[in-house]
């Protein structure tokens, strides 16, 4: 099988074309191409809805036929028609996110769908990330990349953290997915932004401080590691945020070190709750394996503290990461989650939930 998937939710643009191996029965990813409009959002230290709807439509067709391009090899327009026609179904992401982005994405589904025949699958952002982890093989004009997603096992707990979310959910199966535990105010991602900027740095805070992290002083500042001895799965970061916004208030001087050692204690902390909850969860549920997914799944430190702390503490159970590409918005993941959950719907009948959830 064949899809071609449309992502759209926020700020960014993707399309993809991935392709099933009836005999591997592993996902292979044909094609990925993504525009981002975060250059105009750096400027003003955060994504505003209006201009991200309006980069949308700039980008939308450009992109489409950039995937449809690559996944021909770049040849003659009458090879990439063959590339169409082989395609079984379009995928897109229908919510959450922001409305005006995702009726971009979806309007240009409904239009391919029924220009194409071809059938349409709604598909939610958040278990699009969790099926980042799926795609097996990554063709690229220079290199393939093997993963090794064939060997992902149920029941799974997946950690799926962003600007937006950050929730850890139980997956008995394709298709059941039980929220376990979720942020009550700030996400990790949008903790990683608004400390970003109470230190001056460049928009997205979350690689900013990971690379001022590299210098810092591990034992310069200590901060506090919110909900981490609680009883649930549920994450608070705000108070986190608080933290460091009276502790800069304090000082004399931020200078540059000063802002490498914050920043240190920052990741730090944030990616000690994260595993911490994690693992925690893995383990109550006897899962075989743990997934993570989402932009903040980039971080160095969070991929290794989790693989690390996977298997020191439940070897039983193995880890999963998706290639860092694959962790911020892309059209692949939505592909992918369609693959497994596929429940097409007539394209007359399918329409944006800017705040769908997992239930």
């Amino acid at each position: 099988m064949t899809i071609l998937g449309i992502e759209t939710s926020c700020d960014e643009t993707g399309v993809a074309i991935i392709q099933n191996d009836s005999k591997t029965k592993k996902i292979n990813l044909i094609s990925n191409i993504v525009a981002s409009s975060l250059s105009l959002h750096s400027k003003t230290g955060g994504i505003i809805p209006d201009i991200a709807a309006r980069e949308q439509v700039k980008y939308i067709i450009p992109v489409l036929e950039s995937a449809i391009k690559e996944a021909s090899g770049g040849k003659m327009v009458n090879d990439q028609w063959s590339i169409v026609n082989k395609i079984d179904a379009i995928a897109v992401t229908v919510g959450p996110g922001l409305i005006g982005s995702l009726l971009i994405g979806v309007e240009t589904a409904r239009t391919l769908s029924y220009l194409w025949k071809k059938p349409i699958i709604p598909v939610n952002h958040l278990i699009g990330h969790i099926y980042a982890n799926f795609i097996s093989e990554i063709h690229n004009s220079k290199f393939i990349i093997h993963n090794s997603a064939a060997e992902i096992q149920f029941p799974a707990v997946a950690l799926i953290v962003s600007g937006g979310h950050t929730d850890l959910v139980l997956i008995k199966n394709h298709g059941s997915i039980k929220w376990l535990g979720g942020t009550r105010d700030d996400a990790a991602g949008e903790a990683f932004d608004k400390i970003g900027r109470l230190l001056n740095l460049p928009y997205p805070g979350g690689p900013s401080i990971e690379k001022e992290a590299l210098k810092g002083n591990p034992k310069k500042f200590i901060f506090p590691k919110p909900m981490i001895g609680s009883g649930d799965f549920d994450f608070s970061f705000s108070g986190l945020k608080t933290t460091v916004y009276r502790e800069i208030k304090s000082l004399k001087n931020l200078d540059g070190q000063t802002i490498s050692d914050i920043s240190f204690a920052v990741q730090d902390a944030i990616v000690d709750v994260l595993v911490k909850k994690t693992l925690k969860a893995a383990d109550k549920y006897k899962v075989k394996s743990i997934l993570l997914g989402g932009g903040v799944a980039a971080n160095q430190k969070l991929r290794d503290e989790l693989i690390l702390n996977t298997k020191y503490l439940i070897p039983y159970t193995e880890i999963f990461v998706p290639q860092k590409f694959l962790c911020t918005d892309n059209a692949a993941m939505i592909a992918s989650a369609a693959f497994y959950n596929y429940k097409p719907v007539d394209w007359r009948d399918i329409t944006v939930n800017p705040e769908l959830y997992f239930y």
